[in-house]
């Protein structure tokens, strides 16, 4: 019994759709996580910048911040490899 070759079909409207909305989310992500490393870093390297509260906020996440940055690189790298990364400008 012979198996026919068989390959997906990425031709649906609603995959590009799909590339748009990830996109869009994606790009999102990494803008706030680069806003909130850009004001923690500004916080911790000025002291009068800031108040208290905010440095110890950024003292605290500014190590989870750098993860949720790889983590979100990395995805983007993934999505760019797999589905050819698109922002839907």
């Amino acid at each position: 019994m012979n198996v026919p070759p068989i390959s997906p079909d990425f031709s649906a409207p609603f995959f590009h759709g799909f590339q748009v909305v990830a996109s869009y989310i994606l790009a999102g992500a990494m803008i706030v996580v680069l806003i909130m490393l850009i004001l923690a870093g500004t916080s911790l390297a000025f002291r009068g910048l800031a108040s208290d509260r905010v440095r110890t906020w950024a003292g605290e996440n500014i190590a989870w911040i750098f993860v949720a940055a790889a983590v979100l690189g990395g995805a983007s790298g993934l999505f760019n490899w797999f589905i050819n990364f698109n922002f839907g400008f």
